[in-house]
């Protein structure tokens, strides 16, 4: 199925499906294989007649077809039903060692997304290509061969994670860790490491979402890991006592007893005009034992059984969408303490805190995301990324709004025919997106719109890497608040510390920069570096940022402590210099220096020195003979 869907700084939203009619698919491949695969008008004349006429009847239907207006405020959003996804790739033959061409740099960039590549794009079936291949054949239980022969190939386009388990380093334990932190199973370094602390978190996950209980994240524990229907910690937390630690485990977080297996076990989700069968009709008759439903026990999920399920949730203080989730059938069935419909209702549980904020700096063209400090401010910065907010022209919308967690994997901007990935809508007019392409294929990146980042460059949109824009996606839930302002003061040093990576036009995906090194250990009133050296703009190094840090103590510099002596550091030395009568030369002399460490060059005692300590005298040597 092919879907866009649209928005635009005016707040027009479009959405366009394709239905799941064969024929229409049929067309669409083929429209998808001439995009995605450059092919040219000679091959595309020698398709068959049918194929050509169908694939020019839906590009036909796609320019005519009206968009159609949604119910908030004209933004259209995809059905949360259909899936997301990109076209399944054109395999046309098997392959191995020293093979080239298109398809195999196609297949080097799944391998590459899936963590098991980290070679260049090459297009040429390298050693390093086949053992990404046998790495990906051993996880998937195909045979190991090296070769991707056409069963390996299907499977690797149709993958979305690999599976991760005890020693896994990479990208993808970097974000299965963000996200097991958002959900309060973990509390360790974001390391990209798997280690013992994340195995245990993902045996915590495994536990209060009822899955087999491994430690290792498998295809089916990264899904739901990831997605909407994943059962916080503080959720289960209430029904799963906490159990006195292992003796010789030493985790970063604490761990929890099995929950009991359900038990009416979850299948899968029901809902409106869309379900029907066995798991309808057992919904119906628990909702009519409890006296929420008096209608045929029919199988079919349409207006009543929807009516009854939103009353049920209502009363038993769950979400109420009509919608039975895991949430709603596990209260249905295996809640001891369900509530019937002539019961007093079950009080509204603690809402669990949203583990994160955004802020949007216009002036500094950065997006900022904190996480809760120990009083529950967010003050703890979680990740700082360059952006593009909307031109002078389309401004970006300024002030605060809360996520509502509407999200779209494609989204396509009629206004302007481009499409950008991981879109998280912020309001009716606005949202989270990743740069621009030119079609609903990954290598067809507008390079313009990249180059761009750290610049107003859109129509009010707030656009990031495609990196930093899925982290949004994955993380950054309803009920997010986010923070677009145009009055914070320039800080030059944290753009310089967010300079953009050079883009790989073979894979289209910034290059790999090396991971920052960890900052300074800086300890407030305690001796600073020494010795001192005059310090000025360009200078970089742990002083500098000792220096940065007191100036900001001292309420002098507001910006980000890089290290790196630039414009926003010479004010804040200005400033410092000004206010204690000296030369303003915004240069950190030797001078300078000491009266800004006054306070810890005098409180250092000088050591005492004593008896003990002294150096004895020596004794008179002995004469000869004595």
């Amino acid at each position: 199925m092919a879907i866009t869907a649209g928005l635009s700084g005016a707040g027009r939203l479009a959405a366009f499906c394709v239905g799941k009619n064969p024929l229409a698919n049929c067309a669409k491949n083929q429209y998808n294989r001439i995009v995605s695969l450059n092919i040219s008008m000679n091959e595309v004349l020698l398709m068959p007649l049918w194929k050509r006429t169908l694939a020019a009847l839906l590009l036909a239907v796609m320019m005519i077809l009206p968009f159609a207006s949604a119910e908030d405020a004209g933004e259209a959003v995809p059905d949360d039903s259909v899936e997301w996804t990109e076209g399944a790739a054109n395999i046309t033959r098997d392959l191995t060692l020293n093979d080239e061409g298109d398809d195999v740099s196609a297949l080097q960039t799944a391998l590459t997304d899936l963590c098991y590549y980290s070679g260049d794009v090459t297009g040429r079936y390298g050693e390093a290509t086949k053992t990404a291949v046998e790495d990906f054949q051993r996880d998937f239980a195909l045979a190991v061969t090296g070769m991707a022969d056409k069963a390996t190939q299907e499977a690797i386009y149709a993958a979305e994670y690999r599976p991760l388990r005890l020693g896994c380093v990479g990208e993808d334990v970097r974000q299965a860790q963000i996200r097991l932190m958002a959900l309060g199973y973990y509390t360790g370094k974001i390391s990209g490491r798997y280690l013992p602390a994340t195995q245990e978190a993902i045996r915590l996950f495994q536990t209060a979402n009822a899955l087999p209980i491994t430690g290792e994240a498998d295809v089916q524990t990264l899904e739901r890991l990831f997605s909407g229907d994943a059962i916080s910690r503080d959720s289960s937390a209430a029904a799963t006592p906490t159990p006195s630690p292992t003796p010789g485990m030493h985790l970063s977080d604490e761990t929890t007893t099995p929950t009991p297996a359900p038990t009416v076990a979850f299948v899968k989700k029901l809902q409106y005009n869309k379900s029907k069968g066995e798991e309808v009709k057992l919904v119906q008759t628990r909702l009519t034992e409890l006296g929420y439903y008096s209608g045929n026990i029919s199988g079919n999920f349409l207006g009543h059984t929807r009516n009854a399920v939103k009353a049920f949730q209502q009363q038993n203080a769950l979400s109420v969408d009509g919608i039975v989730g895991e949430n709603t059938w596990n209260a249905l069935f295996n809640d001891p303490d369900v509530r019937a419909a002539t019961d007093d209702p079950k009080p509204t549980p603690e809402p669990t805190p949203v583990p994160f904020a955004i802020t949007v700096d216009v002036n500094n063209q950065v997006t900022t995301v904190y996480g809760r400090d120990e009083n529950g401010d967010y003050t703890v910065v979680v990740r700082q990324m360059l952006c593009s907010t909307g031109t002078r022209k389309n401004p970006s919308d300024i002030g605060t709004f809360t996520l509502n967690g509407r999200t779209a994997r494609w989204c396509y901007f009629p206004e302007w025919g481009s499409h950008a990935q991981y879109w998280t809508r912020i309001n009716s007019s606005i949202a989270f997106h990743s740069v621009i392409y030119n079609t609903v294929n990954t290598m067809d990146l507008s390079v313009k719109s990249y180059k761009n980042l750290g610049k107003r460059a859109s129509h009010g949109c707030i656009r990031l890497t495609v990196a930093d824009a899925k982290w949004i996606y994955n993380n950054c839930g309803a009920g997010t608040v986010v923070t677009i302002r145009n009055d914070m003061p320039a800080d030059p040093e944290l753009r310089a510390a967010l300079k953009l990576p050079s883009l790989n036009t073979k894979n289209m995906l910034p290059y790999v920069t090396p991971q920052p090194t960890a900052e300074p250990d800086y300890r407030a009133g305690t001796m600073p570096p020494q010795p001192f050296r005059t310090l000025k703009v360009n200078s970089s190094g742990e002083d500098v940022y000792w220096m940065q840090r007191k100036l900001t103590d001292l309420g002098y510099y507001s910006g980000k402590c890089s290290g790196t002596f630039l414009a926003g550091t010479q004010n804040a030395v200005k400033a410092f210099q000004k206010a204690n009568s000296l030369s303003a030369t915004g240069t950190a002399d030797v001078k300078t220096l000491k009266l800004l460490y006054a306070e810890e060059l005098s409180a250092t005692p000088t050591p005492e020195v004593t008896a003990d300590d002294r150096t004895p005298e020596p004794l008179p040597t002995p004469a000869a003979g004595q």
